[in-house]
C-alpha cells in the first residue's frame, strides 16, 4: 500500500507540473494573439508596402526623365 500511495504521489504531482506548462502556454498563446491583431492593424500606418513604393518611384523616375530631357533640348546649353 505504501508504494501505491507513493506512485499516486508522483503522478499527481507530475500532472499538476502539466497542466501549470499547458497553461501558462495557453496564456502566451492568446498574448501573442493580441499582439499579433495590433500588430496588422499598426503596420500599414508606419510602413510603405513594397508594391507602393516602386510605383511612386517609378513615377518619380519618369518625372525626372522628363525634367532631364527638357534640360537636354534647352537651347542655351
Amino acid at each position: 500500500m505504501e508504494n501505491q500511495h507513493l506512485i499516486n504521489g508522483l503522478l499527481a504531482g507530475g500532472f499538476a507540473v502539466l497542466g501549470w506548462f499547458a497553461r501558462e502556454l495557453w496564456a502566451a498563446v492568446k498574448e501573442l494573439k493580441v499582439d499579433l491583431a495590433s500588430l496588422r492593424e499598426d503596420l500599414p500606418k508606419e510602413y510603405v508596402a513594397k508594391d507602393d513604393y516602386r510605383e511612386d518611384i517609378r513615377d518619380i523616375k519618369t518625372m525626372l526623365a522628363k525634367i532631364f530631357e527638357k534640360l537636354e533640348a534647352k537651347a542655351d546649353k
